[in-house]
């Protein structure tokens, strides 16, 4: 703690910018009295602010984003078709039910690799 930096954060391997949660794994939560499964994808730290939004894309084009706020985290959770989405160098195929956080202050892109690909984007700001 010297340099106001915990121990391990000097000797663990660096983390990968964009978390990948597979359809059906992470951490779940059963219900006693229904047939319900929650899984936990991601938990906001503290003073985040999130925005959601409902996205569909199509097949023949890209989005290119720009770089928001310093420190803005997005979320995306598949629920139909397939896309390929992520930080420039780092983007990677998802589809339903696959969860996947990265930084949203680089430049990234989303692009649909299936006709009627729908998902849910949260821009979590800090």
């Amino acid at each position: 703690m010297a340099l106001g930096v915990p121990f391990a954060a000097l000797v663990e391997p660096p983390v990968s910018a964009v978390q990948v949660i597979r359809a059906g794994e992470g951490p779940t939560v059963h219900s006693e009295q229904s047939s319900y499964l929650a899984t936990l994808l991601s938990a906001s730290p503290p003073g985040a602010r999130r925005d959601i939004y409902a996205v569909t894309l199509e097949p023949g084009t890209v989005r290119d984003s720009d770089p928001h706020l310093p420190g803005t985290v997005e979320h995306l959770v598949v629920g139909a078709g397939r896309v390929k989405a992520g930080p420039a160098g780092e983007s990677v195929e998802l589809g339903p039910g696959d969860y996947m956080a990265c930084r949203g202050d680089v430049p990234h892109t989303y692009e649909a690799l299936e006709p009627g690909t729908r998902c849910v984007l949260i821009m979590q700001h800090v």
